[in-house]
């Protein structure tokens, strides 16, 4: 078997984990093992090879990882509670620090008193100044 094979098969196996675990680890892997194996082609010392391998590999985790990431993450979308942080809504139950709820186009949401507000009666206008997770925070306008 030629070294450039192993580390074609070092590659494949390396995106198929990263298939099942989607993890922006293992393509590191895959990247840095197409790379040594072009290499490889021209220089045929395993032991060098591995070092070279290794090499690509920490560098490769350490700048296009982040890279990666970047990209990956610039194209989420806020989420829909994210998007209505400062909106004035009606609040359609009392509100307290452990339940009520408000509504947002006819949609009911759960919502709690952000810290140091005094409770709010059904009925009434609030800010919606945090979200988590599917909660959102309000104070009184």
């Amino acid at each position: 078997m030629d070294i450039w094979m192993i580390f074609v098969i070092i590659s494949i196996v390396a995106i198929v984990i990263e298939i099942f675990m989607p993890t922006m680890f293992c393509i590191n892997f895959a990247f840095s093992g197409i790379i040594t194996a072009v290499i490889s082609l021209f220089y045929n010392d395993f032991p060098v090879l591995l070092i070279v391998f290794a090499v690509l590999s920490v560098l490769s985790i350490l700048f296009i990882k982040p890279l990666l990431m970047k990209l990956i993450h610039k194209n989420e979308k806020a989420d829909f509670a994210s998007q209505y942080i400062g909106k004035v809504v009606k609040s359609i139950e009392p509100i307290n620090s452990t339940a009520g709820a408000v509504t947002i186009y006819d949609e009911r949401w759960e919502a709690r008193l952000n810290e140091g507000c005094e409770e709010i009666p059904a009925d009434c206008d609030v800010r919606i100044v945090k979200h988590d997770s599917l909660v959102l925070y309000v104070e009184k306008v």
